[in-house]
């Protein structure tokens, strides 16, 4: 399996399908930018832990709309929570659910998209 956490498991292997399925509808070549366990508190190391996984898809056509009259009402349909982070250089579409949490960036200069995020921490598992 993705971790050695029996508790992250699940949840990244949800965070991951959803993920993937998001960069589906952006293009068919999407290249792994991220993927692993990340630390949820550096100032207690080993005691929490989230997934990370991220994507890029350089040959994303017609990404703006995409995002905007595909991905934002499926999401929004399947109970995740959307917070619009954009800036002059990029549209950013922040999802939440369930302590899950992931970004769409879509460049305004090319059809360049970035997706990244994690799941929820939980306990590690001794």
């Amino acid at each position: 399996m993705i971790t050695r956490n029996t508790e992250l498991d699940p949840l990244a292997e949800d965070l991951t399908a959803v993920i993937d399925g998001v960069a589906g509808i952006f293009g068919s070549a999407a290249e792994r930018t991220v993927e692993g366990e990340l630390d949820c508190d550096p100032t207690q190391p080993g005691r929490l832990l989230c997934w990370q996984y991220g994507l890029r898809v350089d040959d994303a056509t017609d990404a703006i709309r995409k995002l905007v009259d595909v991905v934002l009402p499926l999401l929004e349909s399947q109970g995740w929570r959307t917070r619009d982070r954009s800036n002059p250089r990029e549209l950013i579409a922040q999802f939440s659910r369930d302590g899950a949490d992931f970004n769409v960036h879509v460049s305004r200069a090319g059809d360049g998209v970035a997706i990244v995020g994690s799941t929820a921490c939980v306990p590690v598992v001794p």
